[in-house]
């Protein structure tokens, strides 16, 4: 089967945030996207037909050309495309594959880790919060942590939790942050690593 997808990026480097962050990863992000977060910063790929398509196999060999293990799926929102074709043509590379999604729409493809990052914009099926190994919560304004409690209360007990600042409000957020995780300590901080490093 032939499936073409999207793609906005693709590049080798460090996985930034969450549970995988200091980890090589190959991220491929994917074009499409419904949410419609305020504070996106790749507003760029919501738009799919604004991107070239490429087949798994062609996916696959950009990351065979690299030391990588771990493949990072992202987007826009990638659970709009089906990825059963792209996440087969990669687990026959024994290539990790990693999940980033906001959990919007019905789950695809063999998939080792989700990082379920829910929005208020999008609700997230309530199928999907059972398959998170690692919920990620975007801190832009208070009432947020809220929110974040609500969320947590729909994945499992294996589930890591993270409350990680949105990237432009990082000073004002990360205060309460940090204080929300001292009160409530089965959460963790997730910080934006790499644009603190400035590589992608």
């Amino acid at each position: 089967m032939k499936l073409k997808y999207p793609i906005v990026e693709h590049f080798y480097t460090l996985q930034g945030e969450g549970f995988y962050a200091g980890n090589a990863a190959y991220f491929v992000r994917l074009g499409g996207c419904d949410v419609g977060c305020v504070w996106c910063d790749t507003k760029e790929s919501w738009d799919a037909k604004n991107h070239p398509t490429f087949e798994s196999d062609d996916i696959k060999n950009w990351i065979k050309n690299t030391a990588a293990k771990i493949v990072v799926i992202t987007g826009g929102e990638p659970l709009m495309h089906d990825l059963n074709v792209l996440t087969a043509a990669l687990k026959n590379e024994n290539l990790q594959t990693n999940l980033e999604t906001s959990g919007s729409h019905a789950f695809s493809g063999n998939i080792d880790w989700v990082c379920l990052s829910p929005k208020k914009f999008k609700p997230a099926l309530d199928a999907n919060y059972a398959l998170a190994n690692e919920l990620k919560i975007i801190v832009f304004n208070k009432s947020d942590f809220d929110f974040a409690i609500s969320e947590a209360k729909k994945v499992s007990e294996k589930c890591l939790l993270y409350l990680q600042p949105e990237w432009s409000k990082e000073k004002e957020m990360l205060p309460m942050i940090i204080d929300f995780i001292q009160q409530n300590p089965q959460w963790k901080l997730s910080l934006q690593t790499h644009k603190h490093l400035q590589i992608p």
